[in-house]
């Protein structure tokens, strides 16, 4: 694979983040995270861009469309891991964008990095 790929990871509820950053770490990829709110989610993500994000929709301090929208402009493949929204109404907002639905198999978690490698 090379170069490996850094992947953010941000998740309020942490049982959930650290299950996605354990999982995300195990297929081989740099993880950083879990950011449980969007500050310092954005914090992260201005000292260091990532290769992918996997991001909940709704975040500690607030919801994550700013910073998906910077990351997508930037050309950071965003992945979003909601249990409010479907991927659904995430893809008719960012139709650019993959959607996972909480609480989601970590086969499918990895599937949706790995299309997102493939287009970082």
């Amino acid at each position: 694979m090379g170069q490996q790929l850094r992947v953010l990871v941000a998740e309020d509820e942490l049982i959930v983040g650290y299950d996605l950053c354990e999982t995300v770490s195990e297929a081989g990829y740099i993880v950083e995270g879990p950011y449980d709110d969007l500050s310092s989610a954005m914090l992260a993500y201005q000292k260091s861009k990532p290769d992918i994000a996997i991001l909940d929709v709704q975040l500690g301090d607030g919801i994550v469309y700013p910073l998906a929208e910077q990351m997508m402009a930037e050309n950071v493949p965003v992945i979003f891991h909601s249990g409010q929204l479907s991927p659904q109404e995430v893809a008719t907002r960012f139709p650019q964008a993959q959607a996972l639905s909480k609480p989601c198999p970590p086969a499918e978690v990895i599937d949706s990095v790995q299309r997102a490698a493939a287009h970082a």
